[in-house]
């Protein structure tokens, strides 16, 4: 999923179970059809630095679509405050597109619903195959053992930006390896008067994410094996610990960070306030913030010791953005033909190189753009230590009420308030009581 948004936020535990009905338009048995053959709405995630960049992005494909197909598509770029309420909403309310962006970490929720178009073997086979696609995208698409819910299209990891100038003038030679190594780092940085690490603690997406990376590196899962939620395991308390203690015990992070939420830590490090950055892809934002990408340098995010790898040597979720279709779509052929244009090698090129982000097409992912050593980086974390977030029914309701939690706790700590082991745990637990029942 896309970092360069506000938190998603509000009403996400709308009841899942409902079936969805004519979504999209289409038809209310819920077999969608092509009683609308000439027409498209898609709702594209905001993934450049505005909604007004993505329509100078997008806008252009979109016409070469229409050109080479004769399908007007209708665009609206959702912001990421309002775009999984909607999503939720129009999988039950019958008000939706036909072609939408999902960010890969909801996948499950709105699949359980069955409101979208399953991609089986016979689907994937009109796009190409799903051999085209990269092991570690597919992994985000839905629930195991079944049909993905949508295709991937963008693919992203997180990475540790650093600016250069800041370490040398602080006489760091080399980017932290570890977390132990980056608190060490920041009491030189912070001596020099600049902030360390930026955060979007007020983001509950942002959250989940870091939190997931570091419950990961402490060997822990948020659900049990079958799908329960287990958010008071000693292990997952203290990988929530560990991350809100970069602000609250080791003065890392800056405590007015507490309150950000719509990537003011990008603008800070744009702006050469901070020496470091935890991101998705961050390059193509950096850019259109005027930061040269000579100032920064880009490496793994830390592990707690060794190197990045599997296991409990996971330092990244599998970050990115998957193209879904409403099944009752009154298009169905031209969501389908819609889907193959924008994944296809031509298009997956110019898309991903516009949002600084990696083709999860095995064939576009080697074109020479890719290969740069900033992507060396994150196409090395996709392959090698990078894990999907849990792929179950609840995961929306999962990332507001953990994500909710940390930002609370990120919120005590900037008023200066102790965050103790009992108080990471009672604010899991009153998140675990929010979830859904099992």
């Amino acid at each position: 999923m896309r970092s360069i948004r506000a938190a998603a936020v509000g009403a996400v535990t709308l009841s899942l179970a409902l079936a969805a009905t004519a979504c999209g338009g289409g038809s209310s048995t819920g077999g969608g059809s092509n009683d609308s053959p000439k027409t498209l709405t898609y709702w594209a995630s905001n993934q450049g630095a505005s909604i007004e960049v993505d329509k100078k992005v997008l806008q252009p494909e979109l016409d070469k679509f229409q050109k080479q197909t004769g399908i007007k598509v209708k665009l609206e770029v959702v912001p990421w405050s309002d775009l999984l309420n909607r999503i939720l909403t129009a999988t039950t309310s019958g008000q939706g597109p036909d072609v939408l962006n999902i960010g890969n970490t909801w996948s499950a929720s709105p699949q359980a619903t069955g409101a979208l178009l399953p991609w089986d073997a016979k689907n994937f086979a009109k796009i190409g195959g799903r051999d085209r696609f990269v092991d570690s995208a597919l992994g985000s698409t839905g629930a195991e053992g079944k049909d993905p819910a949508a295709v991937p299209l963008y693919s992203m990891a997180y990475a540790l930006y650093y600016n250069k100038k800041i370490f040398a003038d602080a006489g760091i030679a080399k980017p932290p390896v570890t977390w132990d190594e980056l608190i060490a780092d920041g009491k030189k940085i912070s001596a020099k008067g600049k902030s360390v690490l930026g955060a979007e603690g007020g983001n509950v997406s942002e959250n989940i994410h870091h939190v997931f990376v570091f419950a990961q590196q402490h060997g822990a899962d948020f659900f049990t094996s079958d799908g329960k939620p287990d958010f008071t395991n000693d292990k997952i308390v203290a990988a929530v610990q560990q991350y809100v203690d970069l602000m609250a015990k080791d003065k890392v992070i800056p405590t007015g960070d507490a309150e950000y939420a719509q990537n003011q830590s990008v603008s800070d490090f744009a702006k050469g306030k901070q020496a470091m950055l935890l991101w998705q892809s961050a390059t193509a934002n950096l850019t259109s913030q005027g930061m040269s990408d000579s100032d920064y340098g880009i490496a793994p995010v830390p592990v707690q010791s060794g190197t990045p790898g599997t296991g409990t040597q996971v330092n990244s979720m599998v970050a990115g953005i998957n193209l879904a279709v409403f099944k009752n779509t009154r298009n169905l052929d031209g969501a389908t033909k819609f889907v193959k244009f924008m994944t296809s090698d031509d298009e997956q090129k110019i898309l991903n190189t516009a949002y600084s982000s990696i083709p999860p097409v095995k064939t576009a992912q080697g074109a020479a753009a890719f290969n740069t050593p900033a992507n060396a980086v994150l196409k090395n974390t996709l392959a090698t230590s990078a894990a999907a977030l849990p792929q179950v029914a609840s995961e929306s309701q999962f990332e507001t009420t953990v994500g909710t939690a940390v930002k609370n706790l990120f919120a005590d700590a900037a008023a200066g308030r102790a965050i103790t082991t009992d108080s990471v745990k009672a604010e899991l637990e009153k998140a675990q009581q929010q979830m859904p029942a099992a």
